[in-house]
């Protein structure tokens, strides 16, 4: 589990404004809510594309697209690189396969 084991699901969607299934308008800042959980650990690569149904190619494409809008958290710091989705999707997709 990428997010902390004292926060459940439902409060980190909470608590990045995120929507709570896919049926909703995508817009962009929408779409670089999601890029900064998953980059930031708040929700799973893996927890975003089920949520959200998406592809690994369209999260890429908003990765692309967004994650330089949302490259600083409100500390300063910058957010995780593009390696934690990675690493998340080859975790699940070695789950999947056992």
């Amino acid at each position: 589990m990428p997010y902390p084991s004292d926060i459940s699901i439902s409060d980190a969607i909470k608590r990045y404004g995120l929507p709570k299934s896919h049926r909703v308008h995508w817009s962009a800042s929408r779409k670089a809510d999601v890029v900064r959980a998953v980059h930031e650990r708040a929700i799973s690569f893996h927890e975003a594309r089920e949520r959200y149904l998406l592809s690994r190619r369209e999260f890429e494409e908003w990765e692309r697209d967004y994650a330089p809008a949302c490259a600083r958290r409100g500390d300063g710091q910058p957010a995780r690189e593009e390696q934690h989705a990675d690493a998340a999707e080859q975790n699940a997709d070695r789950m999947q396969e056992a």
